[in-house]
């Protein structure tokens, strides 16, 4: 049912030509706000399809055509609603002429099933404004009869186009139904004071023949007593009914309508929506993080004795060192050292598409400045004066990368390091501006006592765990020798994780869970703050991660019996009956149940929010992982021979504008043709293949990230 409320939500927005909210709700009636646009839906879970397309088309047309100012007070609301609805109901046909279909279906099935209740019923009985009604909404099933003063009422509703008509023919309406209530209340009056004149002469009350003794009595007993008329007695006692007269069929219709409600009981739809973080609570700042990691490799160095060769056997050579980063940092000079080759590729592909895409665009103008070597032609040639071609302005860029630092990136952080560090050479080269961001929920377990929430805690958004956070790990703010320098700390930190070391890794910067899509959610403001300082018109959030995140559970009030107040507690995603829904956008979106699905629907609303901005996933997996990852998105010839040729495949029906998969051996395999002196024709030859493979795996994903780039 949940499924069918969606699709009939967006019914609703295709028909209010808008991205109104529409909720489905335990509410006896639909509710429409027009300030807020939010509509509120009953869960007609009893109604066929086209009852309910009829009720969400007449609410639509409440929400379309139904001003928002209250009618005149002396008009009872149920004769506004009459004529209005009928108003309205006639401008959704016009405007939709299908939906006429789906209102004499509706209101067809409502006649079928007595809706409302005139089955055995005299109509001629009926009010004007009830058979008003029954006219406007079923007389195309039942004849209704109509006097020649009722129909001149009948046309005015008819005619009405504006709000004014509804309330000048409600009025006209109610002052008839009024006029023939006290004519009808008049004649019962007349009636039952004839029926009492009638008693009272066969009581003998008026009986001229009594004697003169009893009136002398009389006069004498009440000489002082006011003599009442017997007619005008009678009037008293009778009365005069100045209640107003009613709509009865609209109260009924309006009852049937809420029968076919479901249970309350039943669970209702749950709309989620994002939180606001606060950027200063979660952002661990660039120089806080690496005085941190200085402080303790500082100490490690002060404290490292340099092994001898004697105290290690053959196999474990890579222990030598002279300092206790003289392995790490010898493999990230080397590295740095041939990345270079694969930075200048990146800039010279960006360069040629950037100049290819400007001169796509180039305009031709002509001058006011003759050409002096078409003189000549002049006689024939109309094209003297020169041209000038003119270059539209490219956009200026800025990168936001999001990196995994999760434990599960233990053996493939480095590598990974690898391409992020190509991407932020990249960026130095061509003066992009960037921000580097890893995600944890381990910096600040040693103050978890005194931990700030990053959002305001209410019902109905996502809850972010306390201990998430954002390490700002780099930034083009710094100046090259402080950026070269927090490279070479990561890296080695890096290097703790994947090999044996005569140092430590600072334990704030322990590899944690995987607040994946926490960190997706905090760049809602991420970005707009990234845009603003830089001022970059095109913004590129590339996301690099072995694996997915948790789905976020949404807070939830919660009254105990023993509590007098209710809690604010959590509630996991039901897919069934949870959306996303977006406010600002004033869109909806339905959960799926796994767990990459949730992730595709953060990024889909983040594209939306920021329809400027790439959204680009590079996915690190074993070769065994391969094919389970390609499961997610639909297995395809294509893809496997991707990634039996190349070792890397593209998802593109995914969250990201594009998903770059890389196979996590061929990155940690040496791009370097390097062979021993002695080596075989069989080992060279492997050399070179393995060589190959890793330059053009690197050279193939940097040049799609390049083309989305330019």
């Amino acid at each position: 049912m949940a499924v069918q409320q969606e699709i009939k939500s967006q019914l609703a927005k295709l028909l209010a030509t808008e991205d109104i909210v529409v909720e489905h709700k335990h509410v006896e009636t639909a509710q429409f706000n027009v300030d807020t646009r939010v509509l509120i839906l009953p869960l007609w879970e009893k109604a066929s399809n086209y009852v309910y397309d009829m009720l969400v088309g007449h609410e639509v047309g409440h929400a379309l055509f139904t001003p928002n100012e209250d009618p005149p007070k002396h008009i009872p609301h149920g004769f506004v609603n009459v004529v209005e609805d009928a108003r309205i109901e006639k401008l959704m046909k016009r405007k939709y002429l299908g939906i006429a279909k789906s209102f004499y279906k509706g209101y067809n099935e409502m006649h079928d099933q007595d809706f409302f209740e005139i089955d055995g019923e005299d109509i001629n009985k009926f009010n004007l404004a009830d058979r008003a009604n029954l006219h406007f909404k079923v007389g195309s099933f039942t004849s209704i009869p109509f006097s020649t003063p009722e129909k001149e009422i009948i046309s005015l509703i008819e005619n009405a186009e504006t709000f004014i008509d509804t309330i000048a023919a409600a009025e006209a309406l109610y002052n008839f139904c009024k006029q023939e209530q006290e004519k009808e209340s008049q004649s019962k009056k007349d009636e039952a004071k004839q029926d009492a004149l009638m008693d009272i002469e066969s009581d003998g009350i008026g009986d001229t023949s009594s004697t003169d003794d009893t009136d002398s009595s009389l006069s004498d007993t009440d000489s002082d007593a006011p003599v009442e008329s017997g007619v005008d007695h009678i009037d008293s006692d009778l009365g005069m009914d100045d209640s107003d007269p009613i709509v009865e069929t609209e109260d009924i219709l309006n009852g049937k309508i809420r029968d076919l409600t479901g249970d309350e009981q039943s669970s209702e739809n749950v709309y989620v929506e994002i939180p606001k973080v606060n950027l200063d609570t979660i952002i661990i700042k660039n120089d806080i993080i690496h005085d941190e990691i200085d402080e303790g490799f500082n100490e490690a160095e002060a404290s490292f004795n340099p092994p001898s060769e004697g105290e290690y056997p053959e196999h474990l050579k890579y222990l030598y060192s002279p300092t206790a980063f003289h392995i790490p940092d010898t493999e990230f000079n080397k590295f740095k050292k041939d990345a270079q080759k694969e930075v200048s590729y990146l800039v010279k592909e960006f360069e040629c598409r950037k100049s290819a895409s400007a001169y796509a665009r180039a305009s031709t103008d002509r001058t006011g400045v003759l050409d002096t070597t078409k003189l000549q032609t002049y006689r024939f040639n109309e094209d003297l004066f020169k041209k000038i071609t003119v270059l539209p302005d490219g956009k200026n860029h800025g990168l936001v990368f999001v990196l995994d630092w999760s434990g599960s990136m233990q053996y493939v952080l480095q590598d990974t390091i690898k391409q992020l560090y190509n991407l932020m050479w990249f960026c130095r080269k061509v003066q992009i501006p960037f921000e580097v961001y890893a995600f944890t929920q381990d910096w600040s377990r040693e103050e978890r006592g005194n931990l700030k929430s990053c959002y305001e805690r209410q019902e109905g958004v996502f809850m972010i765990e306390d201990e998430f956070n954002l390490m700002n790990l780099f930034t083009s703010k710094v100046n090259g020798k402080t950026l070269d320098h927090q490279m070479r700390n990561v890296w080695r930190i890096a290097n703790c994780f994947r090999v044996a070391t005569h140092y430590a890794y600072p334990m704030r910067l322990i590899l944690s869970g995987t607040p994946l899509n926490e960190a997706l959610v905090s760049l809602h403001q991420i970005l707009p703050q990234f845009q603003k300082e830089t001022g970059v018109e095109k913004v590129h959030c590339i996301v690099l991660t072995d694996g997915e995140g948790n789905i976020l559970p949404y807070h939830k009030e919660v009254q105990r019996h023993w509590e007098h107040e209710p809690y604010l507690g959590t509630r996991n995603i039901n897919p069934n009956k949870c959306f996303l829904r977006d406010r600002k956008l004033g869109k909806v979106y339905k959960f799926g149940w796994a767990w990459h699905q949730f992730t595709d629907l953060i990024l889909e609303n983040l594209k939306d929010n920021f329809p400027k901005v790439n959204f680009i996933g590079i996915r690190v997996l074993p070769s065994r992982e391969a094919r389970s990852f390609m499961k997610l998105y639909g297995i395809t010839e294509k893809l496997e021979r991707e990634w039996k040729r190349n070792k890397s495949f593209t998802i593109k029906n995914s969250g990201y504008d594009a998903y770059f998969a890389m196979s996590s051996t061929v990155l940690a395999e040496d791009a370097e043709f390097e062979v021993e002196e002695d080596a075989t024709k069989a080992q060279i030859k492997r050399a070179f293949v393995k060589s190959l493979k890793t330059k053009k795996l690197n050279k193939k994903v940097l040049g799609e990230f390049v083309e989305l780039v330019a």
